[in-house]
């Protein structure tokens, strides 16, 4: 798992709990449901400044920086 990686939400669908976020290179991230489900989040808003977890390239938890990392 590579933990760590931070970036700004691009984008981020309240029905399917899906986004997007930006890395700090400008390279684009898609998460998915059980992503944004493993932070316990509610909503993201474009802009917010996230962490994200990966594992084999997908990514597995989203928090907002401002929050510990669950677990």
């Amino acid at each position: 798992m590579r933990p760590g990686m931070q970036g700004t939400v691009r984008d981020f669908d309240m029905t399917s709990r899906t986004g997007s976020v930006l890395l700090d290179d400008g390279t684009a991230v898609a998460f998915d449901a059980a992503a944004f489900a493993a932070g316990g989040l509610r909503l993201l808003r474009p802009g917010q400044r996230v962490r994200m977890e990966t594992r084999d390239d997908r990514v597995v938890l989203i928090t907002i920086i401002t929050l510990p990392s669950p677990g």
